[in-house]
């Protein structure tokens, strides 16, 4: 029955109810029990499209996690930040010839060739944390030469602790040759002492060092080494009475500790390529002898270094101490043997060097060099030491050599003692090469 038929069906049921025959009414109820299944049907296809739709939520909502994941994947792959963190491994190893004028039996063998050093160097940071490190390995002993931390402060300071260089003097060396100045063999050249520094770099022209070394490297007077000798910087380690032998291991033992120490530096740019540096140093500390306070020592100096385009002039001048009552010589270690020092004198040391940019072959850079140093008014009234060095060095790759003639009197390493009371002229020729990496 089509739908008009079926409304007027319904007109009729609802006008004209008492005139609906039997038949009618049957019809109408088919009529009706067709209606609610299709409204069944309806429904079931409403559920059907319900379900779909949530079916199709459902996946957009897994396709929408699994994009997420991808991406975190993705990011997850990525390569890390590059990171500046890192310790950095170096070192050298080194022969040396000479060919002296104190030795007979070097002489008569033309000189020797020897071993000279194997070394390795730490050099890096872990966070905002500076590491810096040397350890020197000898034929006869091994030594530390610096091992510290550092942390920059802030822009202009940094603190350093540890096994660290002792601000004093034309810095870093004040020397260009291979053997350094007299002032190194006195302990007051290229020092290390356990303590703390602080260093301000360069600016409005000045600069400034302050540090407290708390002893020496070996751990003062008490420190628990097998020889106190055995070590980088010369240090004092004990004082000499009448008739202890200049190298004799010292009977009356003495160590640094407290020692403050500053250096202070103002830079003059005269030009371009033409700079002066001149500065002042002191350093105040005590002497202990292992029960109590021995004495004091302290030393001074002035000091300039100008670079004047390939030229480069240094000037020093200074006086040391030590104050030990009644005592006028002191016994220093270093380099695995004792020797002896006067208990005060005055240094000074003039050295001028040329650097020649060259490219001969695998040669790349050339200086040379006359460094001149002298000790004198000691208090144990022996001769004068000094000791002039001319020579050159050689920077050619990993390799830097040195090559020096050496004249010297009362000179360590030079056939004498800086407590010695000699008056010949002792010579020394000297070639050391060294590979870096």
């Amino acid at each position: 029955m089509h739908c008009k038929s079926r409304l007027a069906l319904c007109l009729a049921l609802v006008f004209s109810p008492f005139t609906l025959h039997a038949s009618d009414v049957d019809e109408l109820r088919q009529q009706l029990e067709l209606l609610k299944q299709q409204l069944q049907l309806l429904e079931q296809k409403i559920e059907q499209q319900e379900q779909q739709l949530a079916a199709q939520q459902q996946s957009i909502e897994s396709v929408e996690q699994s994009s997420t994941a991808v991406a975190s994947t993705l990011k997850n792959l990525e390569p890390a930040k590059a990171s500046s963190d890192g310790i950095s491994l170096g070192g050298a190893i080194r022969t040396n010839y000479s060919h002296t004028s104190y030795s007979d039996g070097n002489k008569n063998r033309g000189g020797d060739f020897a071993f000279d050093i194997f070394r390795l160097n730490l050099n890096g940071s872990i966070g905002d944390v500076l590491l810096n490190a040397e350890i020197r390995f000898f034929d006869y002993m091994t030594a530390v030469k610096y091992a510290y931390v550092g942390y920059q402060l802030n822009e202009d300071w940094q603190v350093q602790a540890g096994i660290t260089q002792v601000p004093f003097g034309n810095w870093p060396y004040n020397s260009h040759n291979y053997f350094f100045s007299t002032n190194y063999y006195l302990g007051l050249e290229d020092d290390h002492d356990l303590g703390i520094l602080f260093k301000r770099r360069v600016k409005d022209n000045w600069q400034l060092d302050l540090a407290f070394f708390k002893n020496d490297e070996l751990g003062g007077v008490d420190g628990y080494v097998s020889s106190r000798a055995d070590r980088y910087s010369y240090d004092v380690v004990g004082f000499r009475l009448p008739g202890d032998g200049i190298y004799d291991d010292p009977a009356q033992p003495l160590g640094e500790y407290n020692t403050l120490s500053g250096r202070f530096a103002y830079h003059f740019e005269h030009r371009e390529g033409v700079t002066t540096e001149v500065g002042i140093s002191a350093l105040h500390g005590g002497l202990h002898d292992g029960v109590s306070r021995a004495g004091n020592y302290n030393a001074w100096a002035l000091h300039l270094n100008s670079h004047f385009d390939r030229w480069n002039l240094q000037l020093q001048h200074g006086e040391y101490r030590y104050n030990v009552d009644g005592m006028d010589r002191m016994a220093v270690g270093s380099y695995a043997f004792f020797d002896s020092i006067a208990a005060k004198a005055t240094t000074s040391t003039v050295n001028l060097a040329y650097s020649l940019p060259v490219q001969w072959g695998p040669v790349t850079g050339m200086q040379f060099y006359n460094n001149y140093g002298l000790v004198y008014d000691k208090s144990d009234n022996t001769a004068d030491t000094w000791m002039n060095v001319t020579g050159f060095s050689v920077a050619a790759g990993g390799f830097f050599s040195y090559f020096d003639l050496v004249h010297a009197r009362n000179q360590p390493f030079v056939g004498g003692s800086a407590s010695g009371d000699s008056n010949d002229t002792e010579r020394r020729f000297n070639i050391n090469i060294g590979y870096y990496f």
